[in-house]
């Protein structure tokens, strides 16, 4: 299978393939048009040629390790690839996107040391654990003052990113303006799933059990109806792939990196402010801590319960807009990739508060990324939970949680 670098095989690209390998051929910081890729592997095999600014781009079927061969038949006379660096064998990890870049030039190879490595593998973590915390304090919002694990809080991570997508791609509106009208959606969507779904079912007294397995069935309607409607395949939002011009020492990082962490720490700021400061934050954590009690006290109940789904499902959609531009990239079934580590941010930090959510998710992204100087790229997930499983062995009830006292 081969491809070439014009702009109707790239659009039919993005339609056909869920990964990519891309990256940039530069000769003494000059980019160097025309020069031939390949991916091989698993199987498959396709290439294409370097654009204007020195950057290529090729889908790949699916997760696993290829060979990238940089063709030295295409480079201009007098440029060469080093010994033994004209193929590279790479693979994807947390993200559908590998970057492999080939800088040529005399004495141009450069290493980074373990220090800058573990400094910019725990800037990547922490900007991961800021946007799983977002979900992760709605998730906790919700257990702490329903009792409920909501599986569908996965789908509530996909639909801010798919409303973004339809907004801002499909429709062409501003971007910024598609990202407002996606979270302001995602709150009616948690608005609407309390008032048609769930307080109904809690006025019909249903145990806590039958009510996850209701949201079970709810996550796999709307996952797949997220594809019937969008599709399988992975769309890019406007300014996900754009290059990292920030240099800090060893760590580069994009504007998106950047608006991504601020956003949340904003974000999460406020959350805290609420919750701490304001007579609603204060019942919110009243009924967390004992529904009956609060409504003894003259609390609603009810009232409170749908504020935390709002803002639940609004912090929800916020974290897979920026979950998609980490990624990068839409697709049908994105929240649920990471509903594993969500509830594992929020069993670790302790169930049922927001606080403990936000610690046990800044916990689980960091050592993710971490863990990839030690561990191969696919196997991160599962040292996460190790870290999980052995928190709860010397404190069951989390990080932050309180332990229940029986008698």
């Amino acid at each position: 299978m081969a491809e070439d670098g014009s702009t109707g095989a790239a659009a039919s690209e993005e339609e056909e393939f869920e990964y990519f390998f891309t990256g940039n051929v530069t000769f003494e910081d000059e980019p160097i048009e025309g020069v031939r890729i390949t991916v091989e592997g698993g199987g498959f095999e396709a290439e294409t040629e370097t654009d204007a600014d020195g950057r290529w781009r090729i889908g790949v079927p699916e997760k696993g390790e290829y060979e990238i061969t940089l063709d030295e038949d295409t480079l201009p006379e007098g440029v060469v690839v080093a010994e033994g660096e004209a193929t590279v064998t790479s693979e994807f990890g947390l993200t559908k996107l590998r970057a492999v870049n080939f800088f040529l030039g005399e004495g141009q190879r450069t290493t980074t040391d373990f220090s800058a490595q573990v400094l910019i593998r725990f800037i990547n973590g922490l900007n991961f654990g800021l946007l799983l915390a977002l979900a992760a304090i709605g998730l906790s919002l919700i257990f702490g003052t329903t009792g409920l694990s909501n599986f569908a809080h996965a789908e509530m991570v996909t639909f801010g990113a798919l409303m973004v997508l339809t907004f801002g791609v499909d429709l062409a509106l501003p971007i910024w303006l598609a990202i407002i009208i996606a979270i302001v959606l995602s709150a009616g969507l948690g608005w609407t799933l309390d008032a048609v779904i769930w307080k109904p079912l809690r006025r019909r007294g249903v145990a806590l059990i039958p009510l996850m397995i209701v949201s079970i069935g709810l996550s796999l309607a709307i996952r797949y109806t997220y594809q019937f409607f969008y599709g399988g395949s992975t769309r890019q939002l406007p300014g996900a792939t754009i290059p990292s011009d920030i240099h800090l020492g060893p760590i580069t990082l994009s504007w998106i990196d950047v608006a991504s962490m601020a956003t949340s720490i904003v974000v999460l700021l406020a959350v805290a402010y609420f919750l701490l400061r304001t007579r609603l934050g204060k019942a919110t954590r009243a009924v967390s801590d004992n529904a009956s009690l609060a409504a003894a006290s003259g609390i609603d109940v009810d009232r409170v319960i749908r504020i935390v789904w709002v803002t639940g499902a609004a912090l929800a959609g916020l974290s897979g807009i920026l979950w998609a531009y980490f990624r990068p990239g839409v697709s049908w079934d994105m929240g649920f990739q990471i509903l594993l580590l969500i509830f594992a941010a929020v069993t670790l930090g302790g169930l049922g508060t927001a606080f403990g959510a936000l610690v046990g998710s800044l916990v689980v992204g960091i050592f993710i990324e971490m863990s990839t100087l030690w561990l191969p790229s696919d196997m991160k997930y599962v040292g996460a939970l190790i870290v999980l499983i052995l928190v709860l062995l010397f404190r069951p009830q989390g990080i932050l949680g309180r332990r229940e006292r029986i008698g």
